[in-house]
C-alpha cells in the first residue's frame, strides 16, 4: 500500500462517516489474520500501517526471557541484547518479521475490508434513517412477488409478510404502494424492514395525512378496530367544540374518508365519536345500527344492548363483524338484543 492510499482513506472516511483510524485499526485487525493464514504462524504478531507513507510492516511479538521454551512466542535476553540492551526479563519485544510479498496481500486485505466497512456504515445509516419511522407510513414500489412481497424503499427494501397483508389485495409488480412500519431489526445483512397493510396504525397514518384537523391537534384518534380488507371502526374527538370530529374526519361530500377507503381498496370505515360516558361510546360503536338502551356493568366491564327488532341483524353485523369490531374499538364485552327479546326475558323475571 501507498500514500495514495491513505489518502483515498481519508477521503473515503469523510464521504461515508467512517474515520481514517477506524478504517485502519480494522486493516490492521484482518492483515494479522491474512499473515497467519498466508504464512502457517501460530506466532504472537502485530501489523503496523504507516498512517503518512502507507507502509505496512509484521511484527513478531516475543516474551523476554531467561531460557527459552518456544522459540516462537518467546526470545532468550541474551539474544535481545543483540537488538536493544535494554530489554530485561518480564518485556515483550517486537522483531520485524514483514514477508516480501506481503505488500500484495496487505492491499487486497486493505480493499476487502474497506468495502466491507462501507458496506456496515451504510446499513447502519439506513438503520438510522429507518428505526426513527417505525410506526409511521412509507410509499414504495413492489419489487419481487411470491408469499412474501419485497418493496423497494430507496435505499433499502422492506417486507410484507402473508400475515400483513390484506387478504384478497392484488400486488402487483412495479406498482406504488403504501405501507405501515411495523418494526425495524438489524441483522447480520443489514436492516430489515417489516411492513403491514393490514395494521390499524395504517388507518390512523392515512386519516392523519387526510384531515388537517388531526395534524394540527384539533381532533383526535381514541382507537381503531379494524379486520382488514372488509371493515374498519375508528373512534374520534373534538378538542374544539366547534368542531365536529366525524365531519372534519369524513370530509366535504365524503372526499377526505373516501380518500382512505380507495387507498385501502374499497374497505368499510366507520367513524364514530368517543364518549368519556361508556354507555353512549358503546351505542356510538355500534353505528350504523340505532341503540334503544345501554345497560353497563362496571364490575365484569360488560354492557347489554337493547336495539330495535328490525335493526338486531345490523347491529350483530354479517357473521358477528359488527358487534366484534365494536368490542374492539371501546374495550368492552357486548351483549346485543332486540326490544322483543329484553321484554320476554324481563316478563319471564317477572312471573317468577
Amino acid at each position: 500500500m501507498k500514500a495514495d492510499f491513505i489518502q483515498a482513506l481519508d477521503e473515503i472516511g469523510k464521504e461515508k462517516g467512517i474515520s481514517k483510524e477506524i478504517l485502519i485499526e480494522a486493516i490492521e485487525a484482518a492483515l494479522i489474520s491474512a499473515y497467519k493464514r498466508n504464512f502457517g504462524s501460530s506466532q504472537n504478531v502485530e501489523v503496523v500501517i504507516d498512517n503518512t507513507t502507507g507502509d505496512v510492516k509484521v511484527y513478531a511479538q516475543k516474551d523476554v526471557v531467561e531460557q527459552v521454551e518456544d522459540e516462537l512466542l518467546e526470545i532468550s535476553l541474551e539474544d535481545t541484547k543483540e537488538i536493544d540492551n535494554r530489554y530485561s526479563i518480564g518485556d515483550v519485544i517486537n522483531i520485524e518479521v514483514t514477508p516480501k510479498n506481503f505488500g500484495r496481500i496487505a492491499a487486497q486485505t486493505a480493499k476487502q475490508v474497506v468495502v466491507q466497512r462501507i458496506r456496515e456504515a451504510e446499513r447502519d445509516i439506513i438503520y438510522g434513517d429507518f428505526i426513527n419511522r417505525e410506526n409511521e407510513i412509507v410509499t414504495g414500489i413492489i419489487q419481487k412477488l411470491n408469499n412474501n412481497v419485497l418493496v423497494d424503499l430507496g435505499k433499502t427494501e422492506g417486507i410484507l409478510l402473508p400475515a400483513e397483508q390484506i387478504p384478497n389485495e392484488t400486488y402487483n409488480h412495479n406498482n406504488r404502494i403504501k405501507a405501515y412500519i411495523v418494526e425495524v431489526k438489524k441483522t447480520s445483512k443489514g436492516p430489515q424492514i417489516l411492513l403491514s397493510r393490514s395494521h390499524p396504525g395504517l388507518v390512523k397514518r392515512l386519516f392523519e395525512l387526510e384531515v388537517p384537523e388531526i395534524q394540527e391537534g384539533i381532533v383526535d384518534i381514541f382507537s381503531i378496530s379494524r379486520e382488514a380488507g372488509s371493515r374498519t371502526k375508528i373512534a374520534v374527538y373534538s378538542n374544539n367544540e366547534n368542531v365536529d370530529p366525524v365531519g372534519a374526519c369524513v370530509g366535504q361530500n365524503g372526499t377526505r374518508v373516501k380518500a382512505v377507503v380507495d387507498e385501502l381498496n374499497g374497505e368499510k370505515i366507520d367513524i364514530v365519536n368517543w364518549s368519556k360516558d361508556p354507555s353512549v361510546f358503546i351505542a356510538n360503536s355500534l353505528s350504523p345500527a340505532k341503540v334503544l338502551d345501554v345497560q353497563i356493568n362496571e364490575d365484569e366491564k360488560s354492557a347489554s344492548i337493547i336495539v330495535p327488532d328490525y335493526q338486531l341483524s345490523l347491529a350483530i353485523g354479517k357473521e358477528g363483524q359488527n358487534a366484534r369490531l365494536a368490542a374492539k374499538l371501546t374495550g368492552w364485552k357486548i351483549d346485543i338484543k332486540s326490544e322483543t327479546q329484553y321484554n320476554d326475558e324481563s316478563s319471564e323475571e317477572i312471573e317468577e
